[in-house]
């Protein structure tokens, strides 16, 4: 028989039930884990809501089982992401040094697959790292209240966060491109439902307003090389002389579709990316961009959660800020005339 599935088609989880029994997914766990910890009536409708949509009862995770398995999850939006190799090796490094064997889920860029992989890890790890989460604030806290929960790449207001320090890296990006002339900068967005995106948005529209720049949003885009070399067009058609992308994957297809469109850069359009993956120091010309501290945010989420898993309590009420640096390459320049 094949896992039960909603009506979109996907295999429903401990989520789903959550939704629509309008209880968090830790009131589902315990309905069937711990039915006295749990109203007989709530207990009553998780069950209904849970067969109704074809959940299978044990496929729902028991919080209180006191075993230890010795294996943490690492959830990434995107495995294919040069960005989260360095992220995947800082983790597993830490991971090995605490004993520990590290399990990476791939969300494919996806709020419904992330839900469904995180679904299938909570049985099996004693915590979770959650990188880049497209899932919304609730329902990481709801998580949280499961198995401990340590989150990079995103700010989430209750739990232990580690980011990139996104403000200083634009600001960075904007001096840089404002010393060599340029008076307006577009932005090639991420995915909507990134935090990382939003961040960087903000701190350009800081940026370009305390220097006296003027900044245009064009996206959202996918963020991947098609997606950057689709927003190639956009950039010629606003006669944009200079660019900050989301991400190097969508900086790299810039430089790609701006070369198809015989655009020549830096010389008509400079480009800047955001992380300093492997990919922005091979292309020609090379990319100009934010690095971003992929090993120490890996390594930073697991100690993390090991220190928690030992009974540390790390800060909640705002995320740590790591530093970043500008590595300037050949796709930046002066502005043309």
């Amino acid at each position: 028989m094949g896992d039960p599935q909603g009506p979109d088609g996907r295999r429903v989880t401990i989520y789903d039930v959550a939704r629509e029994a309008g209880v968090s997914p830790s009131t589902v766990s315990r309905a069937f884990a711990r039915p006295g910890r749990v109203s007989s009536e709530t207990g009553a409708h998780i069950r209904e809501v849970a067969n109704r949509l074809g959940y299978r009862q044990q496929e729902i995770f028991r919080p209180e089982a006191p075993v230890r398995h010795g294996i943490i999850g690492l959830a990434v939006s995107d495995i294919t992401n040069p960005f989260y190799f360095g992220v995947i090796r800082g983790a597993e490094r830490a991971a090995a040094e605490a004993g520990l064997t590290l399990v990476v889920g791939d969300a494919y860029e996806s709020a419904a697959a992330e839900r469904q992989m995180l679904d299938r890890q909570l049985p099996i790890v004693d915590g979770i790292v959650i990188t880049s989460s497209r899932l919304s604030d609730t329902d990481l806290r709801g998580l949280a209240r499961i198995k401990p929960v340590v989150v990079i790449n995103r700010e989430v207001r209750g739990l232990p966060c580690f980011v990139p320090d996104n403000n200083r890296g634009i600001k960075r990006a904007v001096e840089h491109l404002g010393a060599l002339g340029h008076r307006a900068i577009a932005y090639v967005a991420g995915p909507e439902a990134s935090w990382a995106d939003g961040a960087r948005w903000r701190a350009l529209r800081e940026a370009v307003f305390e220097l006296g720049l003027t900044a245009h949003r064009i996206g959202p885009v996918v963020p991947s090389l098609r997606g950057g070399a689709a927003a190639a067009a956009d950039i010629v058609s606003g006669g944009h002389t200079a660019v900050i992308a989301y991400n190097d994957l969508v900086g790299v297809g810039l430089l790609r579709g701006l070369r198809e469109l015989g655009v020549e850069v830096p010389a008509e359009v400079s480009v800047v990316g955001f992380d300093d993956t492997l990919p922005a120091d091979l292309v020609v010309p090379g990319l100009t961009t934010i690095a971003s501290p992929a090993l120490l945010l890996g390594r930073s989420g697991v100690q993390t959660l090991v220190a928690m898993k030992q009974g540390a309590k790390p800060r909640r009420d705002q995320a740590t800020v790591l530093p970043v640096r500008l590595v300037v390459r050949e796709s930046t320049g002066p502005a043309r005339s």
